[in-house]
C-alpha cells in the first residue's frame, strides 16, 4: 500500500476517500467486520488506478468517475455507518461532509419505498439519520455537519420529503442531544438549512449566495441554559465552516457565468439555456428547468408545511405536561420566525405561498395562541410581528384577526396583565410604531373599513390605559415597579407613533412623490428598498402587490369611509342602549332602510348590535317593531329543517326577551313562518308554537346549573302530550329532539360580552372568533387537544376563504398626506392625555423625557398639518408643565418642559401660528423669574421713575438683593411670584390675602437655581432665530409677541417690558427682508405701537414710544429706493399717535422723537416725509404752545436746510410740506410763526418756480384729491406739459387763498400779498386750463366766504358770489379789502390775454365790492372796476363789454327781490292813529309783558327794513353811477347793443324806483317807524328823483353826441315816454286831476285845496327832475317835438294849472309855450 499522501489515487474524489477509508481499516475490528476491510481495500486499490474522466458521467454520484467505479467507492462508507461504532463512523461521517463540502457528489436525493433499490447517496443519508440512536456527542455533531454541507451543497437535489426527514433527524438531535452543545448545534444547522432552503427556493435557483445563521439570535427567546463555556462560538464556527466551504464552491461554478451584482451585494446567476459549467455534464447540475425550480420549491413548501404541522402538536390529557412536546413546538415556531424573518420579496407575492401562511401558519398561530407558555407567546409575537412587517398586504383579514388576538387583548388588560407577555407586547408595538407604512396602512386599511376593528384606535387607547395604570382603588397584581415600567414602555411607544407619522410626513412632503408606485417593479427594484429599521422593503411589498390585492386610495375616499363607519357605530351603540332611538338615527342618517324588511335585514346581518337588545326589540308590541320582527322571521328560510334545527338557526341572532309577552310574540310569529316552509309537517301553527315553548324551556333546564332537578325525556314527552290538535306526536320524534337540545344547547353563534373597546367585537363575532378569545382568555383549559377545538378552527379558516375573494380585503396604500389628518384627530386625545398625566405624576427621569418627546413629535405633526386645535392643546399643556406660573412648586421636569418649549420654537417655528402666543407667554415668564432671581427691580419702578422724569435708573434695587443670598424677601413682586397663580393669569395680583411661608420662598430660591441650566443665550437665540422662519411664520410671530407684551403692559400692578425689547429686537433682526414680507409684519407692529402709545398709563405710552424711535432710527440706516413708501408706513404709528393721543407729554415726546429721527438721518429719509409732516401737521394744530413751538423750530430747520431732500424721491413730499406750513400759519398762540410759515410758503413757491418738482402720471388721483378736497370737485381738465406741477401749486395756493379768511389782519393781509405776489410772479408758468382752476378753487374763494357747492362753472354761480360778498365785506377792514381788489385787478391786467374768460366773474366780484354796504366797499369796487376798464378798455371785445354790462344789470336787478321780501314783513305790523301813543306804549310799565315781547320784535323788524332800504338806495344809485362813469370814460368802444343793455339797466333801476315810491301804506308804516325809533326817513323820493335824473342825462347824452346809435335805438321816443312819466309823478304829487273827459260826462266841479308842507317839500324836490324833463322835451327836434307833442300836451296843461314850489317851472313853461308850442299852432 502507497503512502498516505498518495492513498486514493489522482483523482479528486480519491484525494478525499482514500485518506478516509484508510482511517476506518485501522479503526474498524477485522475480525468481526471483515467484509468491511475488504471493501474498503477494493475501493483503495481502484481508485488508485482511476482518475477524473474527461467528460462527467451524469447518472454517476460522482460525475468524475462513473457510475460502478462511484459505487464501488462510496459503499465501504455506507458498511462502515452501519457497523455502529464510532470510531469507525467519525471518519466515515467527516469523509462524507467533505464529499458534500466540495461539491463532489452530485445527486437528486428522494425517500424511496424501498430503501435498497435506492441510490448509493440516498442510502447512505438514511444511515446517517439512524446514527442517531447511537446517542453519541461527536456523532451527532458529525451528522449535523453532514445533513448541512448536504443541503448548503448546489450540486445536490433533495425533495421534499427526504427534506422533511432530515429536518426531524436534526429535531431529534436538538430534543435527545447530549449536552448542550449538540442541541444548540442542532438549533443552528436546523436555522441554517431553513435560510438555505428557502433562500433558493425565493430565487428558484440553487446558486445563491445564503446568509449565515446568528447562533447567538437563536437563542433570543429559549435554550440559553444550554451554553455551556464557548459552545455559541464553536457552534458558530461549525456553521461558518460548513457555509464557507460551501461559497468558495459556488463561487467557482458562477465564475464562468454572466454574472452582475444585484441591489443587495450578492450575486445573481443568470442561467444558460444549455446549462454550461463546470459540471454542466452531470443530470442534477445546476441547470434550472422547470423540473428543478418546481423541486426547490415544493421541497421548501413541503418543509414549511411540516414545520407548522410540528408547531401544532399538542399534549395528550395523559401527559399535559410534555416538555419534549413543547421544546419541539417552541423549535418549530423559532424556525418558523427564521423563515418570516428571512423571507424575500417572491415570498409575499407567491399565491401558493400565501394560501400555505392561511392554511398552515395562521392555524398554528390561532392554537398556540391558547398556550400559556410565555416562550411560545413571545415567539407568536414575533412572527406576527414579520407578518405584518411584510405579508399584511396578503394577509389583511388574517392580521385583523391576530392583531386584537394577540396583542390588543393583552394591552387592553390593565388590572391583572402577566409582566412578561405585556411587555413582550409592548416591545411589539413598539418595534411596529417604529415603522410608519404599517401604522398607516393599519390605520388605512382596518380603522377605515366598515367590517374591520378599528386596531388603530384600540392600540392608542390600550397605550393610554397602560400609561394611566390601573383606576384608583382597583386591585391589581403589578408591583410598582412593574408599573412604572408598563406606564415608561406605553409613553415611549405613543411617543414613537407620532415620530414615524412626522418622518412619514417629512418624507412625503420633502419627497413630493406618490410613496406608492402605481404599477410592478422588478425584484431588483425592490430589493434597493429598506425601511427606516433597516429591514427589508415594506414597500417593496407593495410594489409586487400592486396589481394584486393592493389598491392606491386618496385620503377623501378613506376620510369617507371612515366617516360612515364611525357613524354607523354610532348608531349600533345608539341602538344598544335606546333601540328606538337608534334605528331612528340610523334611518336618518341614511344608514339603514326606512322599510320594515331593511331594518329586519340591518338587525340579521350587522355586526356589534347587543343581541339582548334585538331580542327586546323585535318583542315590542309598538306598530313598526312588530312589522319589523315579522320580516325579520319571514327572512328565514325553514324548509326541510328539522324542528330543533330551525329553532336553533332561528335563535342563533339573537337573545329571547325576559317579558312572557314578547317571547309569546315572537314564537307566535316563528311557528306561523315553519309551518308555510313546511306545510305538512304539523297539523297547525298551534302545534309548533307550543312545541317551541317547550323546546326553549327544555334548552333552559338541561343546561342552566341553577336547575337541579333536570327534566327527562318522558317529562319532556309528557308534557308535550296532545299538541298535535290533541293528538300526541310520535314519541321517537320527541324523544330525538330531546336528545339533540340536551346535548346541543341551543345558543347564539357567539356570546356576546361587551366589547374591550367600542368597535372591537363585531370582527370577532362575524369571525366566530369568541370562542378562541375564550380559549386564549382561560375559559378553557391553557392546552386542549385538537379535537376539541376542531369545528371552531375550520369555521375560522372557512371565514379566512370566504373573506380572502370579497371586496373587503383589498389591501390600500396611501401616499397622501392628508390621512395623517385623521390619524390624529384619533390618536391626539388619548396620547395628549398620556403624556400629561404621565409627566404630572411621575417624577421619573426616563418617563418625562418621553413624555416631553412625545409632546415635540406630536406639536411638529399638528402644526405641520395645520391642526391648530390639537396643536394649540399640546404646546398649552407642556407651556402649563412647565410651572413658571408657580415657580415655588416646580421640579427638575419642569425645567426640561421649559426647554422642550424651547425646542419647539426652534425647530417647528414655522407652523406654530397662534400658539406662539403660549411660548412666548413662558419665556416671558422665565425672564420674570431670572430677573427676581438676580435682584433687579421690577419694570414697573423702572416706569414710574420714566414717569417722574428722573434722570437717573438705578440698575440694582436698594432693598432687595440676590435672593439668592439673605435679603428681604418681602418684595410684593417676590412674594406674588411665590405665592403663585393659574397659568392663565396674565399677572399675579400682590395684594392676595394668601401668607407666604419661610418654606415656599426656600424652595421657590432653590427653584431659581434650576432655572440656572437655562441660560439667556438660549432664550435669546429664540427671537434671533426668527429671522429663519418664514414669511407666514414671523407675521404669526410678530402677532404673538405683540398680545404678549400688550398683556405685560396692561398689567395695572406690575407692568413689564421684556416683551417690548424683544419686539424691537426681533424688528431689528427681519429688517433685511424682502418688502413684501417686513410690510405685513409691520402691519402688526403699527397696530401695536399705535394701542400701547395710547394707552392710558403714560409711562407704558412714553416707554413705547421710545422704543418705537429706536426701531426707526435702526430703520432709517437702510437706503430706501424711490417710489417706495415703506418709510411712511413704518413712521406712521407716530402719526396715529400724534393725532389721538390726549396726552400732551406723549405729543411733545413724538415731536421731539421725530425731530430727531429727521434731523440725524436726514439725508436717508425718503417716503418718510410725509409721515414727517403729517406729525407736525398735527403738532402746529396742538393747544400745547410748547408743541407748536418745538415743532415748527425743526420744520424751520428742515426748509432752510434741507429743503433739497424733502423731494430728492418723491416729489409729493413737497405738498405735505406745504400743507404743514399751512397748519403753522392757522396758529392761535403765536403770530411770528405764522408770518414766517406764510414766508416759508412764500420760499416754497420760488422752489416750485425753480423747477426740480416732477409730477409723475400716476399723482392725477392725488391731484384729483387735492382738488376734491377745496370748494369744488375736479373737472378732469386735461394739462399741457407746463401744468407738470400743478398738483404742488395747487396745495400752496389754495392754503394761501384760505389763510385770507383768517380773524387776525395782519395774517389775511400777508397772505394776500404773498398769494398775490406768488401769482404775479409766477403766472407766466401757468396755462389756461391751470388759470381757469386758480380762479375758481384759489383767488374767487377769497372774496366768497360761502361755499359754493354747485359742481358747475364758476360763471353759473356769480348770484351766489355777489350775494355772499357782503359777509366777506363785514368781516374784513378796508385795508384788507383794498389789497384783494387791487391784487385781484394787477393780477387780471398783467395776464389779461391768459385769463381773459375769468373776465365776468372778475366783474362780479367788484360788483359785490360796489355791491356790499358801507361806502368804503363801494369806493374800492368802484375804484377797482375803474381801473380794469381803463387799462383794458381798448382791449376789451364787444363780447367783454356785453359781459361787464350784463353782469351790472344783473347784479342790480338781484338784489330787487330781497329787498321785496324783506319790506313784506312790514305787512303784519299794525300801528295806532297816533304816534305818541305808540311812543307812550313804549314806556308804560301797566301793560302786558308778552305784548311789550311783540312789540320789542315789531320794532327791531322795522329797523331792519329801513337799514336795508337805505343800504339798498345807496347801492342802486351806485350802480348808476358805475354806468354813467363807464359810459362816459369808454362811449367810444361801446356798440349799440352794449349801450342797449345800459339803457335796460337805467330803465330796470329807475322803474323799481318808481315802484318803491309808489307803496304808500309801506311809507307811511316806514315814516311812523322811523318817528317811534328816531330814525330818518330812508330817502325813497331821492332815489327815485336821482335814478330818473339819470336815466334822462343818459338819454339826453346820446342823443346829443350819439344820434345814430339813438336813432337806432330808439332813444327818442324812450326820451320822450321818460319825461311823460316824470311829468306825471309831479302832477301827482302836487294832487292835479286831469281835466280830460268824454263828451257825454256832464260838468264835474272841483275844489282846489292848498298843499301841506310835505306835499310842497316833494314838490321842490321834484322840480329840477321836472325842469330837466321840460328842457329835454324843448331841446327836441322840431319835427320830434310835433311828432310827441299830443302825448305830454294835456300834462303841460295840468302843469300851468298846478302849484308850483319854484318860480323856474313856470318860466320854462312859458318858454316851451312861446318856443315849442306856439310855432306849431301858428303853423296849423
Amino acid at each position: 500500500m502507497s503512502s498516505s499522501q498518495s492513498l486514493g489515487g489522482p483523482s479528486q474524489c480519491g484525494k478525499v476517500l482514500g485518506p478516509s477509508l484508510d482511517k476506518i481499516i485501522k479503526n474498524v475490528a477485522w475480525r468481526k467486520h471483515s467484509h468491511l476491510v475488504a471493501a474498503c481495500k477494493s475501493a483503495l486499490d481502484k481508485l488508485d488506478t482511476l482518475s477524473d474522466l474527461p467528460a462527467a458521467d451524469a447518472s454517476s454520484p460522482i460525475p468524475s468517475l462513473c457510475r460502478s467505479d462511484a459505487e464501488l467507492s462510496l459503499n465501504p462508507l455506507l458498511l462502515a455507518i452501519d457497523t455502529a461504532s464510532p470510531k469507525v463512523i467519525e471518519p466515515t461521517l467527516d469523509c462524507l461532509f467533505k464529499l458534500f463540502s466540495l461539491n463532489l457528489i452530485h445527486c437528486e436525493i428522494d425517500r424511496s419505498d424501498d430503501a435498497d433499490n435506492g441510490s448509493i447517496i440516498s442510502r447512505l443519508v438514511e444511515s446517517v439519520c439512524k446514527l442517531c440512536s447511537l446517542r453519541e456527542s461527536e456523532i451527532e455533531l458529525g451528522m449535523l455537519r453532514v445533513f448541512l454541507s448536504m443541503v448548503r451543497s448546489p450540486c445536490v437535489v433533495i425533495k421534499g420529503d427526504y427534506l422533511v426527514h432530515i429536518v426531524k433527524t436534526c429535531y431529534n438531535v436538538y430534543l435527545g442531544g447530549l449536552n448542550g452543545t449538540n442541541q444548540i448545534c442542532a438549533k443552528a444547522v436546523l436555522a441554517q438549512i431553513m435560510l438555505v432552503v428557502f433562500t433558493r427556493a425565493e430565487e428558484d435557483s440553487m446558486l445563491v449566495r445564503v446568509k449565515t445563521a446568528s447562533v447567538g439570535e437563536l437563542l433570543e427567546f429559549t435554550d440559553r441554559n444550554l451554553s455551556e463555556g464557548n459552545s455559541v462560538q464553536l457552534v458558530q464556527n461549525l456553521i461558518n465552516e460548513v457555509m464557507e466551504a460551501s461559497s468558495e464552491v459556488i463561487d467557482q461554478i458562477r465564475q464562468p457565468s454572466s454574472t452582475e451584482p444585484s441591489q443587495n451585494g450578492d450575486l445573481a446567476v443568470e442561467e444558460k439555456g444549455d446549462g454550461k459549467g463546470e459540471m454542466a455534464d452531470c443530470e442534477t447540475d445546476v441547470k434550472q428547468d422547470a423540473a428543478v425550480d418546481s423541486t426547490i420549491r415544493e421541497a421548501a413548501f413541503m418543509l414549511f408545511k411540516n414545520l407548522c404541522k410540528l408547531s401544532m402538536k399538542f399534549s395528550t390529557q395523559d401527559n399535559s405536561d410534555d416538555q419534549i412536546l413543547i421544546r419541539g413546538k417552541i423549535l418549530s415556531l423559532e424556525l418558523l420566525k427564521v423563515v418570516m424573518d428571512n423571507a424575500g420579496p417572491v415570498w409575499r407575492t407567491n399565491e401558493r405561498f400565501l394560501n400555505i401562511i392561511k392554511q398552515f401558519l395562521c392555524l398554528s398561530l390561532l392554537k398556540n395562541s391558547a398556550l400559556s407558555v410565555m416562550t411560545i407567546f413571545q415567539l407568536l409575537c414575533s412572527i406576527f410581528m414579520s407578518l405584518l412587517s411584510k405579508f399584511r398586504s396578503g394577509l389583511k383579514a388574517e392580521i385583523g384577526i391576530f392583531f386584537p388576538m394577540l396583542i390588543l387583548r393583552v394591552l387592553e388588560n390593565v388590572l391583572q396583565p402577566s409582566f412578561i407577555q405585556k411587555m413582550t407586547v409592548l416591545n411589539f408595538l413598539e418595534k411596529i410604531s417604529g415603522d410608519p407604512q404599517i401604522i398607516l396602512d393599519i390605520f388605512v386599511n382596518y380603522d377605515c373599513d366598515l367590517d374591520a376593528a378599528n386596531i388603530y384606535e384600540r392600540t392608542v387607547n390600550g397605550l393610554l390605559k397602560t400609561a394611566l395604570g390601573p383606576p384608583p382603588g382597583s386591585t391589581t397584581t403589578l408591583s410598582p415597579v412593574q408599573d412604572l415600567t408598563f406606564r415608561l414602555q406605553s409613553v415611549k411607544c405613543l411617543g414613537s407613533i407620532i415620530k414615524s407619522m412626522g418622518a412619514w410626513m417629512d418624507q412625503q412632503m420633502k419627497v413630493g412623490v406618490p410613496y406608492l408606485p402605481t404599477k410592478p417593479h422588478s425584484e431588483s427594484s425592490t430589493e434597493n428598498y429598506s425601511n427606516q429599521n433597516g429591514e427589508e422593503g415594506t414597500i417593496s411589498e407593495y410594489e409586487l402587490h400592486a396589481e394584486g390585492n393592493s389598491e392606491l386610495s386618496d385620503a377623501a375616499t378613506l376620510e369617507q369611509r371612515r366617516a360612515y363607519k364611525m357613524e354607523l357605530q354610532k348608531g349600533i351603540s345608539l341602538f344598544n342602549s335606546k333601540p328606538a332611538k337608534g334605528i331612528e338615527f340610523l334611518k336618518n342618517s341614511k344608514k339603514v332602510g326606512g322599510s320594515p324588511e331593511e331594518v329586519a335585514l340591518f338587525l340579521k346581518n350587522t355586526t356589534g348590535l347587543n343581541p339582548t337588545v334585538i331580542g327586546d326589540y323585535l318583542g315590542e308590541r309598538d306598530d313598526f317593531p312588530l312589522k319589523v320582527m315579522h320580516a325579520y322571521v319571514d327572512s328565514f328560510n325553514f324548509e326541510k329543517m328539522n324542528f330543533g334545527e330551525a329553532i336553533r338557526f332561528f335563535l342563533r341572532g339573537f337573545r329571547l326577551p325576559g317579558e312572557a309577552q314578547k317571547i309569546d310574540r315572537i314564537m307566535e310569529k316563528f311557528a306561523e313562518r315553519y309551518c308555510i316552509c313546511n306545510p305538512n309537517f304539523f297539523t297547525s301553527a298551534d302545534t309548533a308554537y307550543v312545541l317551541a315553548y317547550s323546546v326553549i324551556m327544555l334548552n333552559t333546564d338541561a343546561h342552566n346549573n341553577m336547575v337541579k332537578d333536570k327534566m327527562t325525556k318522558a317529562d319532556f314527552i309528557r308534557n308535550n302530550r296532545g299538541i298535535d290538535d290533541g293528538k300526541d306526536l310520535p314519541e321517537d320524534y320527541l324523544g330525538a329532539l330531546y336528545d339533540q337540545i340536551v346535548q346541543n344547547e341551543i345558543k347564539m353563534n357567539a356570546d356576546y360580552s361587551e366589547p374591550l373597546s367600542k368597535q372591537a367585537n363585531g370582527l370577532n363575532r362575524l369571525l366566530g372568533l369568541d370562542g378562541i378569545l375564550n380559549l386564549v382568555m382561560g375559559k378553557q383549559t391553557e392546552e386542549k387537544p385538537l379535537g376539541a377545538n376542531g369545528l371552531l378552527i375550520k369555521h375560522i379558516q372557512e371565514q379566512f376563504k370566504a373573506k380572502s375573494g370579497k371586496s373587503e380585503s383589498v389591501f390600500y396604500a396611501v401616499s397622501d398626506v392628508a390621512i395623517l389628518r385623521f390619524m390624529v384627530e384619533v390618536c391626539w386625545g388619548p396620547m395628549l392625555a398620556a403624556f400629561s398625566v404621565t409627566l404630572d405624576q411621575s417624577d421619573d427621569k426616563l418617563a418625562t423625557l418621553q413624555c416631553l418627546l412625545g409632546f415635540r413629535y406630536a406639536v411638529h405633526v399638528t402644526a405641520v398639518l395645520g391642526m391648530q386645535t390639537q396643536r394649540d392643546a399640546f404646546v398649552t399643556s407642556v407651556a402649563k408643565f412647565t410651572y413658571l406660573h408657580c415657580a415655588a412648586d416646580m421640579k427638575q421636569k419642569n425645567v426640561d418642559a421649559m426647554k422642550t418649549i424651547m425646542s419647539i420654537a426652534i425647530e417647528e417655528g414655522n407652523y406654530l401660528q397662534e400658539a406662539w402666543e403660549h411660548i412666548l407667554t413662558c419665556l416671558s415668564r422665565f425672564e420674570h423669574l431670572q430677573l427676581l432671581g438676580e435682584g433687579v427691580p421690577p419694570d414697573a419702578s423702572f416706569l414710574n421713575i420714566i414717569n417722574a422724569e428722573t434722570e437717573e435708573i438705578p440698575l440694582k434695587s436698594s432693598t432687595l438683593t440676590s435672593l439668592r443670598r439673605k435679603g428681604t424677601l418681602q418684595n410684593p413682586a417676590v412674594m406674588a411670584v411665590v405665592r403663585g397663580g393659574s397659568y392663565d393669569s396674565s399677572t399675579v395680583v400682590v395684594s392676595a390675602p394668601k401668607l407666604v411661608t419661610p418654606e415656599q420662598v426656600n424652595n421657590f430660591i432653590s427653584n431659581l437655581n434650576l432655572l440656572d441650566q437655562i441660560g439667556s443665550y438660549e432664550l435669546n437665540h429664540i427671537f434671533a432665530h426668527s429671522q429663519r422662519l418664514n414669511s407666514d411664520a414671523i407675521v404669526s410671530f410678530v402677532k404673538a409677541l405683540c398680545k404678549v407684551a400688550m398683556s405685560e403692559l396692561q398689567s395695572p400692578t406690575d407692568p413689564r417690558v421684556f416683551s417690548l425689547t424683544k419686539i424691537v429686537e426681533v424688528a431689528h433682526y427681519n429688517m433685511n427682508r424682502i418688502r413684501l414680507v417686513w410690510s405685513r409684519i409691520w402691519n402688526v407692529l403699527s397696530d401695536f405701537f399705535v394701542s400701547v402709545g395710547l394707552s392710558e398709563n403714560l409711562s407704558v405710552a412714553i416707554f413705547v414710544m421710545d422704543s418705537l424711535r429706536q426701531l426707526a432710527m435702526k430703520f432709517l440706516e437702510r437706503e430706501e429706493l424711490a417710489n417706495y413708501k415703506f418709510q411712511n408706513e413704518f413712521l406712521r404709528p407716530f402719526v396715529v399717535v400724534m393725532q389721538k393721543s390726549s396726552s400732551a407729554e406723549i405729543r411733545e415726546l413724538i415731536v421731539r422723537c421725530i425731530s430727531q429721527m429727521v434731523l440725524i438721518r436726514v439725508s436717508n429719509v425718503k417716503s418718510g416725509w410725509k409721515s414727517v409732516f403729517m406729525v407736525f401737521t398735527a403738532a402746529a394744530a396742538d393747544e400745547r404752545k410748547s408743541v407748536v413751538a418745538l415743532a415748527f423750530e425743526t420744520m424751520e430747520k428742515i426748509v432752510r436746510e434741507y429743503f433739497p431732500f424733502i423731494t430728492e424721491t418723491e416729489s409729493m413730499t413737497f405738498t405735505d410740506c406745504v400743507r404743514c406750513l399751512i397748519t403753522f400759519t392757522s396758529s392761535p398762540f403765536n403770530s411770528d410763526v405764522s408770518l414766517n410759515a406764510i414766508a416759508f410758503l412764500r420760499f416754497c413757491a420760488v422752489k416750485l418756480a425753480e423747477g426740480g418738482l416732477v409730477c409723475n402720471e400716476d399723482r392725477k388721483d392725488d391731484y384729483s384729491y387735492i382738488l376734491a378736497g377745496t370748494e369744488g370737485g375736479f373737472d378732469g381738465h386735461d394739462f399741457t406739459t407746463k401744468d407738470e406741477n400743478v398738483s404742488f401749486w395747487m396745495p400752496l395756493l389754495s392754503g394761501l387763498s384760505k389763510l385770507t379768511s383768517d380773524p387776525r389782519a395782519a395774517i389775511r393781509k400777508s397772505s394776500l400779498e404773498v398769494l398775490f405776489n406768488i401769482l404775479k410772479d409766477h403766472g407766466r408758468l401757468f396755462s389756461r386750463p391751470f388759470w381757469s382752476l386758480l380762479f375758481k378753487y384759489v383767488i374767487f374763494p377769497i372774496f366768497n366766504s360761502v361755499d359754493d357747492k354747485n359742481e358747475n362753472k364758476i360763471t353759473d354761480d356769480e348770484e351766489s358770489l355777489t350775494s355772499s360778498h357782503s359777509t366777506q365785506c363785514s368781516t374784513w377792514d378796508s385795508e384788507t379789502t383794498s389789497v384783494a381788489a387791487e391784487g385781484l385787478v394787477d393780477l387780471f391786467v398783467t395776464f389779461f390775454t391768459v385769463v381773459r374768460s375769468q373776465l365776468p366773474s372778475v366783474v362780479y366780484v367788484m360788483m359785490g365790492y360796489i355791491n356790499c354796504p358801507g361806502s368804503g366797499s363801494a369806493r374800492t369796487g368802484l375804484a377797482a372796476l375803474e381801473r380794469l376798464t381803463s387799462e383794458l378798455g381798448s382791449r376789451f371785445s364787444e363780447d367783454d363789454w356785453r359781459e361787464i354790462f350784463l353782469a351790472l344789470k344783473e347784479t342790480a336787478a338781484s338784489t330787487i327781490p330781497g329787498l321785496f321780501k324783506v319790506v313784506r314783513t312790514m305787512d303784519g305790523i299794525e300801528f295806532p292813529d297816533d304816534a305818541q301813543s305808540y311812543v307812550d306804549l313804549e314806556v308804560s310799565s301797566e301793560q302786558d309783558a308778552n305784548n311789550i315781547d311783540v312789540e320789542d320784535d315789531n320794532l327791531q323788524t322795522m329797523a331792519y327794513v329801513v337799514s336795508r332800504m337805505k343800504s339798498h338806495i345807496s347801492v342802486q344809485l351806485i350802480f348808476m353811477q358805475v354806468m354813467t362813469d363807464l359810459y362816459r370814460a369808454q362811449q367810444e368802444f361801446l356798440s349799440a347793443a352794449n349801450i342797449r343793455i345800459l339803457v335796460d339797466t337805467f330803465l330796470s333801476i329807475s322803474s323799481h324806483a318808481n315802484q318803491l315810491n309808489s307803496e304808500t301804506i309801506l311809507h307811511r308804516k316806514l315814516r311812523k317807524a322811523c318817528l317811534i325809533l328816531e330814525l330818518s326817513e330812508p330817502p325813497v323820493v331821492h332815489f327815485e328823483n336821482e335814478s330818473h335824473q339819470n336815466y334822462l342825462d343818459f338819454l339826453q347824452d346820446l342823443l346829443s353826441h350819439k344820434a345814430s346809435v339813438a336813432l337806432e335805438l330808439g332813444i327818442e321816443s324812450e326820451l320822450v315816454s321818460l319825461c311823460e312819466k316824470i311829468l306825471q309823478i309831479y302832477l301827482d304829487c302836487a294832487r292835479v286831476r286831469s281835466l280830460k273827459q268824454k263828451p257825454t260826462d256832464p260838468p264835474v266841479l272841483h275844489w282846489v285845496l292848498p298843499l301841506g308842507s310835505a306835499q310842497k317839500e316833494e314838490l321842490a324836490a321834484r322840480t329840477n327832475l321836472l325842469l330837466s324833463a321840460l328842457r329835454s322835451l324843448s331841446s327836441l327836434e322840431r319835427d320830434s317835438f310835433r311828432r310827441y307833442v299830443s302825448k305830454f300836451f294835456p300834462l303841460l296843461v295840468d302843469l300851468v294849472r298846478s302849484e308850483h314850489s319854484s318860480a323856474q317851472v313856470p318860466l320854462v313853461l312859458s318858454d316851451m309855450f312861446q318856443t315849442c308850442i306856439g310855432p306849431i299852432i301858428m303853423h296849423c
